[in-house]
């Protein structure tokens, strides 16, 4: 008898557990919840979070998520305006605005995924077929081209054509016409972007190929405008050069101007202080003139009384008091050209010149 009470109280009490646990339910802050009677919803999602009741057994809570969800589409084949096809990856993150509408049209997550895969898919592919593929791989219309700013005026890299639109406009217009679709499933699309970009790869190797002749083309381009800019700057480097070595010329020249002037002073100073001097300085100039006017084989014709055949004949020179009154040695002077008209003959009364003498001169 008292082993039935025992069991009949915990059957009771298991009872009222299971009644207890289907009456009360707990909705977290990142969900909301909707109950449904007989698959039927019934009443308004519930969106606070806290402990909640409804009837058991027969009423059901549904949880739906409330944070921000991700959507991370398929790769997928499209052609371009321009008749060019690209494979496209996108991604872009939504919200579930009305649970009830959600919930009675797609029921959980993974047919809204569905869903979503098919909008967005179709959207994307109609956005690209009205646009050419620079559209699509330029990022906005008023982009400008990257510089190079190493050389002294920046040059553009490519010189890429214009763009209406641009990747950026293309995604919005994507966005706007997939946003008024999915409202009608209780979704709100917050944002899409293009992932990725690729070329078919059938296409992909012709694509390259041209792509590096372009680059060649340009990087030649290049090269013609450094190879002048080298020879402009060699050139500049030796007008300097010639420049400087004139003016370093020129005042090499003023220098030695100036220094062979004041030392034809200094000598002139020096050999005027005495007859001895003087004579030794007569000496010197007839030495310079044998070493500048003799040339091999020459031959001379001199008077016996001429200076320079006083040295040649090895006379002693004269005293000090005769070379004081001696005039001092005149320079030697280049000999003048013989007139074409001959000079007349010396009158009868003017003395016969000494005779001459012929010394053949070696060096």
């Amino acid at each position: 008898m008292n082993s039935a009470i025992r069991t009949l109280a915990a059957l009771a009490a298991l009872l009222i557990l299971m009644t207890l646990s289907g009456v009360f339910y707990v909705v977290q802050e990142t969900e909301q919840v909707i109950i449904t009677q007989f698959g039927k919803p019934v009443g308004n999602p519930i969106t606070t979070a806290g402990l909640k009741m409804k009837a058991p057994f027969i009423q059901q809570a549904n949880r739906i998520e409330k944070r921000v969800l991700p959507w991370d589409g398929p790769s997928a084949e499209m052609p371009t305006r321009d008749k060019l096809y690209i494979v496209v990856d996108a991604f872009g993150r939504w919200q579930i605005s009305d649970s009830l509408q959600f919930y009675l049209r797609l029921r959980d997550e993974r047919s809204a995924l569905s869903r979503l895969n098919d909008i967005l898919g179709s959207e994307m592919r109609n956005t690209i077929a009205r646009h050419d593929l620079v559209e699509v791989v330029r990022t906005t219309k008023g982009r400008k081209p990257a510089l190079d700013e190493s050389l002294g005026t920046a040059v553009p890299i490519l010189n890429l054509p214009p763009i209406q639109l641009g990747r950026v406009a293309l995604e919005k217009e994507v966005f706007e016409a997939a946003k008024v679709k999915l409202a009608e499933f209780g979704i709100d699309l917050l944002d899409i972007r293009f992932k990725r970009i690729n070329y078919n790869p059938a296409v992909a190797g012709k694509i390259y190929d041209r792509m590096i002749s372009e680059r060649s083309q340009i990087a030649e381009r290049f090269r013609s405008e450094g190879a002048g800019e080298a020879a402009k700057i060699i050139g500049s480097k030796e007008r300097d050069l010639r420049m400087i070595e004139s003016e370093a010329y020129r005042e090499s020249q003023k220098l030695m101007g100036k220094g062979d002037a004041e030392a034809s002073a200094i000598y002139a100073a020096a050999y005027n202080e005495s007859p001895h001097a003087r004579e030794f300085y007569g000496f010197l100039r007839a030495l310079e003139t044998y070493k500048t006017s003799f040339a091999k084989e020459t031959t001379l014709v001199l008077t016996t009384e001429s200076p320079l055949l006083r040295f040649l004949k090895g006379s002693p020179l004269p005293s000090a008091d005769a070379a004081a009154a001696a005039p001092p040695p005149a320079q030697p002077t280049t000999p003048a050209r013989p007139s074409a008209t001959p000079a007349p003959a010396p009158p009868a009364s003017v003395p016969v010149p000494p005779s001459t003498t012929s010394i053949p001169v070696e060096r």
